[in-house]
């Protein structure tokens, strides 16, 4: 089972790739975990991205691309797996068709999960980070046992810079329309299924599961 979980910052896209990684035994790929590890490891691809991070500017696709490519060329792959935090453009859309096609392979499904302004605000606004192991807290929903301190390591909580709420409905206004084309390029291929992400996370992942099986018996759990 292949699939792309779409959705707005605070949609919850990768704690449900992660659970949801676990319930089905299929591998959670990140592009934001492919960057870390690549730079890491002092790869040639994380060199290359790291000398544009170290500017403060964006990895460049054909970099992402590429690392991504070689992820989908390991064994583990080749049952199925959860791809989150790409692909945000039409571009990207085509390369990995292009990727998987290479690899014999295609996405079964992408799930968008559709979040309204008002919760992704009141989920993003009252995020707190730990800056020691970066864990995640939230003032309202899940607030640390200590006020300003790590349930788990006892770091100082903060809150990040684009969470302020200002800010997160510019990052709002951004991703809407770069994902309309994304949201139709899916439709027109039959494999978009939109969800209710404004409901409970457990709920949510319900749901995800249940697509999965709908898609393939040997998912269902």
């Amino acid at each position: 089972m292949k699939i792309v979980l779409l959705g707005p910052p605070g949609a919850g896209k990768g704690t449900q790739a992660k659970q949801l990684a676990l319930k089905l035994k299929l591998p959670h790929i990140s592009t934001g975990d492919l960057l870390r590890k690549n730079v890491a490891e002092g790869s040639s691809l994380g060199k290359e991205a790291s000398s544009f991070m170290n500017k403060g500017a964006l990895v460049p696709d054909n970099l992402v691309n590429q690392m991504l490519a070689l992820r989908l060329k390991d064994p583990d792959v080749k049952k199925g797996f959860i791809l989150d935090g790409y692909p945000r453009n039409i571009q990207q859309a085509e390369e990995l068709d292009n990727i998987l096609k290479k690899l014999d392979l295609g996405i079964d499904a992408v799930v968008y999960l559709d979040t309204s302004d008002k919760v992704i605000i009141q989920r993003l606004s009252g995020r707190l980070v730990c800056k020691t192991c970066g864990a995640n807290f939230h003032t309202t929903n899940m607030p640390p046992k200590v006020k300003g301190i790590c349930d788990n390591c006892n770091g100082e909580l903060y809150q990040r810079i684009d969470d302020k709420e200002e800010t997160v409905k510019k990052r709002i206004e951004v991703y809407k329309k770069e994902v309309s084309s994304l949201i139709d390029y899916y439709a027109a291929k039959q494999k978009l299924h939109r969800l209710d992400a404004d409901l409970d996370a457990t709920v949510v992942l319900n749901k995800i599961i249940e697509l999965s099986a709908a898609h393939n018996d040997s998912l269902k759990v």
